[in-house]
């Protein structure tokens, strides 16, 4: 890189109080610029000339600018040091030395150090005024400089202009990233357009809801039922039920009633809202059973695809001969040394003769003995198979399970992204560019939400097949829609049940008590069996004790040290004493107490220290590994490994992932939280060897008999319930919250009569 500055290893001046450094200086060098997305690498000269290479969005910026960076020191693996920037404040030089610097850097086109010597020369410092207000003065006056030039450096300085004021208007509601989007949209006009009506931004700019432009509406003094504020309110109420609730609709009475309750207007002023984006095209209303449901039209329109593509995957698969059939099942009982129970015969025929396929039951039903045989069987037939499942700890089980490689759908899809979080931005894969093989089987389909199957579904050929593998009895998808389950409910599809439970699992308490739950009668809470456990407590802090001791000391001592890394707490609920975050508190402090030999780094409050047990939250699919000297990228929602390092100075811890090592820079700690205990739905589509859930007070909204199901059926060898029996008990009689607001069975039925 360039420039005269002296790199140093430590200018933490300014830092508040929240750790955020500040670092005043000028723009030596732009290394790299977006120009969509504004981000930037530029190298800084601060005062007393070290020079830094600081990261972040920063639009707009050039070479000369005086700046203001606020953010914090990370570590690159490749780069090393660096300044990761969060909010920045920069303006034009002032004095004509920096002037004449900056104009000379050839930041403003057809403006190179001669002609800048020139200007200056003319127009000292009020140059910056004559340049972008009066371009007929500039190409009058200074020799060399055409009307043309002029006028297009006029037009460029008017823009760094509109984005500073943008800058100073919008970042402290919305931050430098998304205020880059708001004038990509809008230019000079995205000012005066937000103060006419705030609520355009939400409903235009990605990343911004309803919520932080109704604080900008407050300020700007805008009345609280305005129909600009109701129609975006209507909105934002279906959007937040979908993202929290996954609900793809609501009654149009639901909606009109926690609108005026949200908005503080009459529910007349909100149904004459709705009715009017109805007109426009912007929601649209359904007629079903007498009861009008209001869908977002993106949401009206994911539905209405996977119903027709389905519809047309299942007419189009080749016929195969009913005659061929038994043949393919007796060669492989013979193969593989066993015999078919008349229902996994079903579900092998059902399998080859449609074009969709639904596969569900509990566990120790055969599932996974069907998969194995249809691939043998459609591989034998020369037709190719996909593999899928939506989480990596899903994939990894279904891997293991056929001995095949199989993937995520992310992954599958081919996944494209945005920005340096990994975040998922679209996929390769669609209908211009579909998948080849012939057929796809999804692992754990139950966990597919409508978004993620239009994805999929748009990139199968017609004429493939797909089959959906799932237990939908478990926990719906995290979400919008419940897709599984609504395939099985429209019965316009071939779908088998399992229900028989093979003798070998048949001896687990673990699967017979599972499917007691899953039948609505209460688990054998008092039978001392060797994979299941009720330990009764009358408090939920004895619940705690009790569930630190079994992971410290008790589950060691009767199976090994190595039983550690077994054990999974599972609980219902985030909040209270038997709730993860205080589960996780006091597990670090038993299993992972602070020590001289240990490093530590506090985050938010919360100390991550070498050995503590993690898990990554969202996917990244662009976060880099290392596993023996080879690397690969992506690391997923639901992983968990251990902190085996972690570097103050640098910024940056290192987690092992099995064994996979990845850097994480101290600004991506918003991906990780401690997994010595974690909620029931962060484990759906993992399993572990020993489960020990609490039975405790918690919303009843959480307290429902599928999550039990789901906790239950995670654990491979035990489980330990520790708690009140009346908790557990209201949990199998709790079987309403698994209902949500779909319209899908009805568009299949419409389709398919």
């Amino acid at each position: 890189m360039q420039g005269n500055g002296k790199r140093h290893n430590t200018f933490d001046r300014g830092v508040d109080e929240v750790g955020l450094v500040r670092l005043a200086g000028t723009v030596e060098t732009i290394v790299y610029s977006n120009e969509e997305n504004g981000y930037t690498v530029l190298d800084l000269e601060c005062e007393g000339g070290e020079l830094v290479t600081a990261t972040g969005t920063m639009p707009y910026i050039s070479e000369g600018d005086s700046v203001v960076l606020t953010g914090r020191w990370t570590h690159s693996p490749k780069y090393g040091r660096q300044f990761r920037v969060e909010q920045y404040e920069h303006s034009l030089p002032a004095d004509t030395t920096s002037i004449l610097r900056y104009l000379s850097s050839r930041t403003i086109k057809g403006i190179g150090p001669r002609l800048a010597r020139r200007i200056v020369d003319a127009f000292g410092e009020g140059t910056f005024e004559v340049m972008e207000n009066h371009p007929e003065w500039l190409a009058a006056q200074v020799k060399g400089i055409s009307l043309k030039v002029a006028m297009a450096a006029s037009e460029e300085l008017r823009e760094k202009s509109g984005m500073r004021a943008a800058m100073l208007f919008f970042r402290e509601w919305f931050g430098a990233a998304l205020t880059v989007k708001i004038y990509k949209r809008w230019g000079n006009e995205a000012v005066d357009i937000a103060r006419k009506n705030p609520y355009v931004l939400c409903e235009e700019i990605e990343g911004i809801g309803f919520e932080r432009a109704d604080r900008l509406a407050q300020k700007l003094g805008i009345p609280h039922d305005s129909p600009a504020r109701i129609k975006s309110g209507l909105c934002y109420i279906l959007l937040s039920n979908s993202v929290q609730n996954g609900h793809v609709c609501l009654p149009e009475n639901k909606l009109i009633y926690t609108a005026a309750e949200l908005l503080s207007c009459e529910a007349g002023q909100c149904r004459a809202a709705l009715e009017e984006l109805v007109r426009a095209g912007r929601l649209v209303f359904d007629l079903r059973g007498g009861e009008r449901f209001v869908f977002l039209v993106a949401a009206y329109e994911c539905e209405e695809y996977i119903a027709k593509k389905l519809a047309l995957l299942d007419r189009l698969c080749p016929a195969v001969d009913i005659a061929d059939i038994p043949l393919f099942i007796r060669k492989e009982e013979k193969q593989n040394g066993i015999v078919y129970a008349e229902m996994q015969k079903k579900a092998i025929t059902d399998a080859l003769r449609n074009g969709v396929f639904v596969l569900t039951g509990g566990p120790g039903t055969g599932k996974t003995t069907i998969v194995r045989a249809l691939i043998d069987i459609f591989e034998s037939m020369g037709l190719s198979v996909a593999l899928a499942a939506p989480t990596g700890r899903a994939v990894k089980r279904m891997s293991e399970a056929t001995g095949r490689e199989a993937r995520t759908v992310h992954r599958m899809l081919e996944a494209e992204f945005a920005g340096e979080d990994g975040e998922t931005s679209g996929f390769r894969r669609g209908e211009d560019d579909l998948l080849e093989e012939n057929v796809i089987i999804i692992d754990e389909a139950s966990m597919l939400d409508n978004w993620l199957t239009a994805a999929l579904l748009r990139a199968v050929k017609p004429g493939a097949r797909i089959m959906f593998i799932g237990d939908a009895d478990q926990l719906p998808p995290v979400g919008a829609g419940n897709v599984l389950r609504d395939i099985i409910s429209s019965e316009r599809f071939a779908t088998v049940r399992l229900n028989e439970i093979f003798r070998q699992a048949e001896m687990s308490l673990i699967v017979t008590n599972a499917h007691a739950v899953n039948s609505g009668r209460m688990p054998a809470l008092g039978v001392r069996d060797n994979d299941f456990f009720f330990l009764p407590r009358a408090t939920d802090a004895s619940a705690a004790a009790t569930i630190v001791d079994l992971y410290k000391n008790r589950l060691p001592r009767s199976y090994g040290d190595g039983a550690l890394s077994d054990i999974q707490v599972i609980s219902p609920s985030k909040r209270g004493e038997a709730g993860t975050e205080n589960l996780n508190i006091l597990l670090q402090q038993a299993l992972n107490p602070p020590s001289p030999d240990k490093d530590e780094y506090v985050y938010r409050n919360t100390p991550f220290r070498t050995g503590d047990r993690v898990m990554q939250i969202r996917n990244n699919y662009e976060l880099e590994w290392e596993r023996g000297g080879v690397g690969g990228r992506g690391v997923f929602n639901g992983d968990i490994g251990v902190i085996r390092k972690i570097s103050k100075s640098g910024s940056y811890m290192e987690v092992e992932f099995d064994d996979r090592l990845v850097v994480y820079n101290f600004s991506l700690l918003d991906d990780l939280e401690h997994a010595y205990a974690i909620t029931v739905h962060k484990s759906q589509g993992s399993e572990y060897p020993i489960v020990i859930m609490p039975a405790c007070s918690a919303p009843p909204m959480l307290l429902t008999r599928n999550l039990l199901y789901t906790a239950i059926t995670r654990a491979q060898r035990m489980v330990i319930i520790v708690g009140r029996e009346d908790i557990v008990a209201a949990m199998v009689s709790n079987n309403r919250t698994t209902m949500r607001y779909t319209g899908l069975v009805e568009r299949i039925r419409e389709i398919i009569n």
